[in-house]
């Protein structure tokens, strides 16, 4: 039986209202004595989200790790803590760390001079000699699928020293890139030109650098099967194809304020993974939980905390949970135990109200025992306000995992999607401003402050500790799970 939560908070009428006038000027009380927060204020959320999307603008239309967007805001956030902290409440550093960079600076595909392409960039692909490659493109005949050297060479193509034009597909080391650029090598190839197995643009990622890579880069379907069948018919194409790609390691941080006040030995952590992808500013994804948090913090009465409250900006997520994995690995034994659950915000404005599956009644996966306690806690939120909620399966693809997998911690959180439904600039230029819905933000944004609240006073009651040995194998398999209801980002890769 799921426990009666009685939550107190603002009361919102419609769940899609226009304009910025929205919620009620009262202060959050759970009850006598308990925690406090002053009201959520869509302002407010509104200014932070511009502050992020003119930072992006200002540097080079992003704010991805390694480069001068995320670093302007780390800055925005500190600054903006301590112009919200006049009383000093809060303990704020940095945590530096070291992760993989790349930055793809050329590529490019000429056939003729009147016929090119752009192929789309595999992360950690080695880059061309200077100047490029001139081959010939070789494809594989038939319906051959080949996964490695001896299944290449089974099918009778000539690819030493050209351009192996190769199909995406499953293989057996899991991958669907990697194993084919594998195999181009295997093969003899100088590059490698993947086509997509479906319509529809496709990005991804090699997962790691690799000796067994030659360069390589994606096509469309569409432009993969018309090479393929000029090839087949007896045409010999030659392909002039450059990739460069920086692949260094760069320092990088992520920042924490955490609450001087409360138990400490009852830790709540949230956290939002502050960086976005090369591609665009990064305001659904992620500067929309990056708000919300900091909207959280700005509002907390963190004086009159009964369990302490650590608030994480995360760096580095979409290069493959890189800052909260960092943060996990390196925290002591003690600091473990202290720790009570963490509460995930990523992707929180625009699209359906998704809550975390940690009951594992939609998905099968019963995450660490907690972890349907707050799910029940944001879904009675939407429940009492006539909110339908979808579950999200935890699949990996964002900050829980390490929480979740290595030190077993309860996890719960918010996400409204990546879906073509949800969000059609997901990691794309259009991911600006205009790509959040102010209303949605503002709603998890009261969902996430009441339930912070109630956890506050009452996760210790509410929440078992567990132990902090090596979780069981909890995450959701994607082939279990639609993809519009999870987070699979391109450094799992490929989306």
């Amino acid at each position: 039986m799921r426990p009666s939560t009685a939550l107190v908070g603002l009361v919102f009428a419609a769940v899609h209202c226009a304009g910025l006038d929205v919620g009620l000027d009262v202060e959050v009380q759970v009850g006598p004595g308990k925690a406090r927060a002053s009201p959520v204020q869509i302002s407010e959320l509104d200014k932070s989200l511009q502050s992020l999307y003119k930072i992006a603008v200002d540097n080079g239309g992003n704010r991805a790790f390694g480069l001068p967007g995320f670093d302007a805001s780390v800055d925005f956030i500190v600054n903006s803590i301590a112009k919200f902290d006049k009383q000093k409440q809060f303990t704020v550093w940095k945590e530096p760390f070291e992760a993989l960079f790349t930055q793809v600076t050329v590529n490019r595909l000429n056939i003729s001079e009147t016929e090119s392409y752009v192929p789309l960039s595999l992360q950690y692909s080695p880059s061309t000699p200077e100047g490029g490659i001139t081959a010939e493109l070789a494809v594989v005949p038939g319906d051959a699928k080949p996964c490695n050297g001896e299944e290449l060479a089974a099918t009778g193509a000539d690819v030493a020293g050209k351009i192996l034009l190769i199909e995406r597909g499953s293989c057996p080391d899991g991958t669907t890139f990697a194993g084919k650029v594998k195999t181009a090598n295997a093969g003899g190839a100088v590059a490698a030109l993947i086509y997509n197995n479906a319509p529809g643009p496709v990005s991804g990622t090699l997962t790691a650098p690799n000796p067994d890579y030659v360069p390589s880069g994606v096509l469309l379907q569409e432009d993969g099967l018309a090479l393929r069948e000029r090839v087949l018919a007896g045409e010999v194409i030659t392909v002039d194809y450059e990739h460069k790609q920086t692949i260094e390691n760069r320092t990088t941080v992520n920042v924490f304020a955490e609450t001087k006040a409360g138990d400490k030995k009852n830790l709540i952590q949230l956290g939002a993974h502050l960086d976005g992808v090369q591609a665009g500013p990064g305001i659904n994804d992620d500067g929309s939980g990056s708000t919300l948090i900091l909207e959280l913090l700005r509002t907390l009465d963190a004086k009159r905390v009964k369990n302490a409250v650590r608030f994480s900006w995360w760096g580095a997520e979409e290069n493959g949970l890189l800052g909260s994995r960092f943060h996990v690995r390196t925290l002591e034994q003690e600091q473990i135990d202290n720790l009570l659950l963490y509460l995930n915000f990523d992707m929180v404005g625009r699209g359906f109200y998704g809550v975390f599956d940690g009951d594992g009644s939609t998905y099968g996966r019963v995450a660490p025992a907690g972890s349907d306690i707050i799910e029940a806690l944001f879904e009675d939120f939407f429940a009492a306000r006539g909110i339908p909620v979808q579950p999200v399966a935890l699949s990996g693809g964002s900050d829980y995992v390490p929480f979740l997998e290595e030190i077993s911690k309860p996890v719960g959180g918010l996400f409204t999607g990546t879906g073509q439904a949800q969000d059609p600039c997901y990691h794309q230029a259009c991911d600006g401003y205009d790509n959040v819905n102010k209303t949605q933000l503002f709603i998890n944004t009261q969902a996430a402050q009441t339930i912070l609240l109630k956890l506050i006073d009452e996760g210790t009651t509410l929440i078992p500790k567990n132990a902090t040995s090596v979780a069981p194998k909890v995450l959701v398999n994607l082939n279990e799970v639609d993809l519009e209801f999870t987070k699979q980002c391109s450094h799992e890769e490929e989306v």
